[in-house]
This record gives structure tokens, C-alpha cells and sequence, in this order.
């Protein structure tokens, strides 16, 4: 019965590991222009720069596609509130987290999910079309200044206050 009880919980591990592992690189794209296509009634789409297409395994195809999800909600809702009809396309071309993601503490087993810290943030280009069919170009960009200036407890703090202050910049029609 000591046996059950310790290979149970083991068996489920590596089956939930693998899983994770199995998912191929190709199918970062695919769900991430559905999940634009699906979730944007504002006509927002986000895509993934050449630069951080490379590091998107490193990090976790999930964990990527949810932040892609949070920058979109954030667009969309900004552009529903102050610029109806507006659309936009936008490019995030880089992302780091604050603290070791899943991936990352699997690829690297010496990562500790609560001491580990690093300067953690977001980049996003691209360009907002108005109703009236003005093009605009958008680029910003926020990374903590230095490792003091980390504050928080979430993997992806900076990523977040990143997209935070784009929407609030676009909201107030600073492009």
C-alpha cells in the first residue's frame, strides 16, 4: 500500500509533464491569432515579434499566450471606452518576467519560484487605425530600472504594469 501511495502521486506528475512537453512550437501562432480573432470585438490583434518568437519555448507557450490575452483586454477595453470603432495591430517584441515562470523552473530545477527575481517588463509596437481612418503608430516600452524597483509578488509584475500604463497612455491619446 506505501508503494501505491508513493508512486500515485508520482505517476501524475510526469503525466501532467508530459503533456506540457508535448506541445509543439508551431502552435504558439495558431492560438495565438485565434485567440485574437475570438476574444477582439474591437478589432484588436496582437502578435509576437521575430525576436521574442525565439525565447517563447524558454518561457511557456501558455504563460506567453495568456499575457498576449492581457495585453488585448486591456486594448480592447480602452478602445471601447475612448475610441469607438478604432482598431489596432499590434506587435509585442519583447517580455520578460519578474520572477521564473513554470517552464523555466522545469528547464532549470535550481530556479527558486520565490527568491529568484530579475528586472521583468514588456515592449509593444504597432499602429492604432481610428473610426475615421487616421493611422497612428503606437511604441512603448517599460522595464523596471533597476532589481530594487521590483516590487510584487507576480511572475509577470512589470508585464503587467507595462500594459496598464500603454492603455492608459492610449486612453489619454498619447501615442
Amino acid at each position: 500500500m506505501r508503494k501505491l501511495a508513493f508512486f500515485a502521486p508520482l505517476a501524475a506528475t510526469l503525466a501532467v509533464a508530459a503533456m506540457a512537453q508535448a506541445q509543439p512550437q508551431a502552435q504558439i501562432q495558431a492560438t495565438t491569432q485565434v485567440q485574437s480573432e475570438n476574444q477582439a470585438p474591437s478589432n484588436v490583434t496582437v502578435t509576437i515579434g521575430r525576436d521574442l518568437q525565439t525565447r517563447v519555448e524558454k518561457l511557456g507557450v501558455r504563460e506567453v499566450n495568456d499575457q498576449i490575452a492581457n495585453l488585448q483586454s486591456n486594448v480592447v477595453r480602452v478602445l471601447e471606452e475612448s475610441y469607438p470603432g478604432a482598431s489596432a495591430q499590434l506587435v509585442l517584441t519583447d517580455l520578460k518576467p519578474n520572477r521564473p515562470t513554470m517552464q523555466q523552473m522545469r528547464d532549470t530545477p535550481g530556479l527558486d519560484p520565490i527568491r529568484s527575481i530579475s528586472i521583468g517588463g514588456a515592449a509593444i509596437e504597432g499602429q492604432l487605425t481610428t473610426a475615421d481612418g487616421q493611422t497612428r503608430a503606437v511604441k512603448f516600452s517599460y522595464f523596471s530600472p533597476s532589481i530594487r524597483d521590483v516590487w510584487g509578488y507576480g511572475v509577470w509584475q512589470d508585464a503587467d504594469r507595462a500594459f496598464e500604463r500603454f492603455s492608459a497612455y492610449l486612453q489619454r491619446g498619447r501615442f
